[in-house]
């Protein structure tokens, strides 16, 4: 069973940045594809970020995210990372640290283990 926990979230202005850390527990961290998730107020979970398992040599990024937001992996230190640049009121939402065992996860059928969620508020 992994424990999932992440921080770094809060209120920014748009433009800001921020850095979400994700601290992993109770398997193998390098084992585990990672990935960020997020859900704003009325609408569903969506994808935002996967950095694949062991070295992190491939990411993918969603859209509306690329060139601003970066994923990122130390396994030495069983966490997974997500900068956040160039803030958009759009980017409000509480962000989600995922743990895949299969494959990179890009939609939420793929996750085995989800964090409890933290809250990134962009403000205008």
């Amino acid at each position: 069973q992994v424990q999932l926990v992440e921080s770094g979230g809060g209120l920014v202005q748009a433009g800001g940045s921020l850095r979400l850390s994700c601290a992993a527990s109770g398997g193998t961290f390098s084992g585990y594809a990672m990935g960020w998730f997020r859900q704003a107020v009325g609408k569903e979970r969506e994808y935002v970020a996967a950095i694949s398992r062991l070295s992190g040599a491939a990411t993918y990024y969603a859209d509306p995210v690329k060139g601003r937001f970066t994923i990122s992996r130390d396994n030495a230190k069983n966490t997974a990372y997500l900068e956040m640049n160039s803030l958009k009121p759009d980017d409000t939402a509480v962000y989600y640290c995922a743990a895949a065992s299969r494959t990179m996860p890009v939609v939420t059928w793929q996750v085995d283990y989800w964090g409890q969620g933290t809250q990134v508020t962009v403000s205008s």
